[in-house]
C-alpha cells in the first residue's frame, strides 16, 4: 500500500517541474549597451538566453544554487549577489534554506565571506519572516493548496494550522500546513487491524516525534510511517513553515485519541 501511495505521490509532485522557458534578460543592454555591445549581448542573449535557459538540464533553483554558491565563495558580495539572491528567492529557495547554504559555504570560502553574505540575505529573505507576507511566500513553494484555518482541530494544536483536502477517494489524504512553532498534541491512531498514519513532507521543516524516542527532522520528500496505537506528535519547527500529506491507513475500529500538548520545554529542545 505505502508503495502505491508513494508512487501516486511522485506522480503528482512531477506535475510542480518547470517547462523549460526562455529567460529574457536586457541588464547588459540596458548597463552597457553603449559603451560594450558584444559584452551586453554575451551577457543578455548568451548567458541568460542560452545557459540559464537549459532549465530541462538544470532547474532555475539549480542554477540560482550553483550562482550564489560561486559568488559567495570568490568574495563578491555586490549588487550581483543581491540580484542573484533575489532570483534564488523566486526560483524557490527560502530562508531556511539559504541560512543552511551560506552556513555550508563558510566552512569551505571563509567565515568573513558568509557573514557578507548573510547580511545581504537577511534584506532580501526579511520580507518573509512574519505574517501574511511569510504565509503567501510559503505557498509560492508548493504545489498544494495551503487550505483554511483548521478550526475543528484548533484545540488540539498550539499555534495556528491550515487544512486542505487533496482526496476523499480511495485512500482520502490532506495537506496539513503548521506556521512557525505550531505542532499538534500528543496523541495516538488507535485501531485493532491496520490503521496508524503516513506523513510525506511537501515543503518547509518540521518534527516528527514519537513517546520515548527522539525526535526526527521532517524535510520535503521525508516519509513517516506512523504504525496503530502509538503515542505521538508531529509540526513545525521554530523558525519555519511547513506542511505534509496525511494519509489515512485504512484499519477495523480506527479511532484518534487526542491527548497533552507538547511542553514549551519538550519542543524548545529541538533545533
Amino acid at each position: 500500500m505505502n508503495r502505491i501511495i508513494v508512487t501516486a505521490l511522485l506522480s503528482i509532485l512531477t506535475l510542480n517541474v518547470m517547462a523549460q522557458q526562455k529567460i529574457v534578460q536586457t541588464a547588459g543592454r540596458d548597463a552597457l549597451g553603449d559603451f560594450a555591445p558584444e559584452f551586453a549581448h554575451l551577457n543578455d542573449d548568451i548567458l541568460f538566453g542560452e545557459v540559464w535557459s537549459r532549465n530541462d538540464l538544470l532547474s532555475l533553483r539549480d542554477r540560482s544554487l550553483v550562482t550564489i554558491t560561486s559568488l559567495i565563495s570568490q568574495g563578491i558580495t555586490d549588487s550581483s549577489l543581491t540580484y542573484h539572491l533575489q532570483e534564488a528567492k523566486k526560483n524557490g529557495i527560502t530562508r531556511t534554506e539559504v541560512s543552511e547554504i551560506i552556513t555550508h559555504i563558510a566552512f569551505y570560502a571563509g567565515w568573513p565571506k558568509a557573514w557578507a553574505a548573510f547580511r545581504l540575505a537577511k534584506d532580501v529573505w526579511n520580507e518573509d519572516i512574519k505574517g501574511e507576507d511569510a504565509k503567501a511566500a510559503f505557498q509560492r513553494e508548493m504545489i498544494f493548496p495551503i487550505g483554511e484555518p483548521n478550526t475543528a482541530y484548533a484545540k488540539y494544536f498550539i499555534g495556528n494550522s491550515y487544512l486542505a483536502p487533496i482526496s476523499k477517494d480511495q485512500i482520502p489524504f490532506a495537506n496539513v500546513t503548521f506556521e512557525p512553532g505550531c505542532r499538534n498534541n500528543w496523541h495516538i491512531h488507535k485501531a485493532e487491524k491496520g490503521g496508524g498514519q503516513m506523513l510525506v513532507g511537501v515543503a518547509g521543516r518540521g518534527w516528527y516525534q514519537e513517546e520515548g524516542k527522539p525526535a526526527v527532522e521532517i524535510l520535503p520528500g521525508t516519509v513517516i510511517n506512523i504504525p496503530a496505537n502509538v503515542k505521538h506528535w508531529h509540526g513545525a519547527a521554530k523558525d519555519s513553515w511547513f506542511a505534509h500529506l496525511a494519509f489515512s491507513v485504512p484499519g477495523d475500529k480506527t479511532e484518534n485519541i487526542w491527548l497533552e500538548p507538547v511542553t514549551d520545554d519538550e519542543y524548545n529542545k529541538l533545533k
